[in-house]
């Protein structure tokens, strides 16, 4: 019940504004929990004080404490419009055999927690757009692109940013119809996540050896390309060619996830799941 064939997909498209609707009334009901997890990702303002400091007397490279501002506002508004967490939720309902359930419904589950994870962006906006308003307040005008292309490509690059990251975090909850030891997993992704996307720290500012490296990682494109692109940082062609890293990310990740989960659910069944 829980393949990907052509009438699969169709149900399933007919029926995601419904599941987007259920998604969002969940949302609701738990908004307690929603508010805590917008007020748990503010590492980014923690970073931003402690690199203004850092910067008082001198830049560091190209970031003084005005692009310091500017990195870490567009970096926030960034992370809140691409957080999920899809593979917390995949390991909880497969080790306590809720994903049963799920598989026995005529929409594949993925679609089902894409929708939740979807559905939640209105509240979020609650938490952006304010965001937006401070940006426009307090950065100077030459700190974020006016350029039409480099802000289209900033919305592509967010889009894909979220998708390449639901990807990720499902493919990490996939693994756990195949080894126990899946929040370990997650609990390490995160981790690199933090230090080479450029949550934490901009790429910038590492080592030359370490951005060439990067800059065929996952990471960036989930959250410090985009950031580059609306501060500036990057020319139209550069952009594109970033913009297109991040379409083959999550082409590669949509391969990925769907091997785990068709060979995990396979798993699964045949322990009696």
């Amino acid at each position: 019940m829980s393949d990907a064939s052509p009438g699969s997909l169709s149900r399933a498209i007919r029926a995601y504004p419904t599941l987007l609707r259920v998604g969002f009334a969940d949302a609701v009901a738990y908004r307690v929990e929603f508010l805590i997890w917008i007020l748990t990702t503010n590492m980014p303002l923690v970073m931003l004080a402690m690199m203004r400091a850092v910067a008082r007397d001198a830049p560091l490279g190209n970031f003084g404490q005005a692009e310091f501002t500017a990195y870490y506002l567009v970096g926030l508004l960034v992370r809140l419009l691409t957080g999920v967490w899809v593979g917390y939720e995949l390991i909880n309902d497969i080790r306590q055999g809720t994903i049963a359930m799920r598989l026995l419904r005529p929409i594949h589950p993925l679609f089902a927690y894409s929708a939740e994870n979807v559905a939640a962006l209105p509240l979020r906006g609650l938490v952006t757009l304010p965001l937006v308003g401070v940006m426009l307040l307090v950065l100077q005008p030459g700190q974020l692109t006016h350029d039409p292309v480099l802000i289209a490509i900033f919305v592509i690059g967010v889009a894909l940013a979220w998708a390449i990251t639901f990807l990720i975090q499902a493919s990490i909850g996939a693994l756990g119809f195949h080894i126990e030891s899946s929040y370990s997993v997650s609990e390490l992704y995160f981790g690199l996540f933090s230090v080479f996307s450029g949550y934490l720290i901009p790429l910038e500012l590492f080592p030359k050896w370490v951005q060439h490296i990067n800059a065929w990682l996952p990471f960036r494109f989930q959250m410090g390309f985009p950031v580059e692109v609306m501060i500036g940082h990057l020319s139209r062609a550069q952009a594109l060619r970033d913009l297109g890293m991040s379409a083959i990310w999550t082409a590669a990740f949509f391969g990925i996830l769907n091997f785990l989960w068709r060979t995990g659910v396979k798993r699964y069944q045949a322990y009696g799941g």
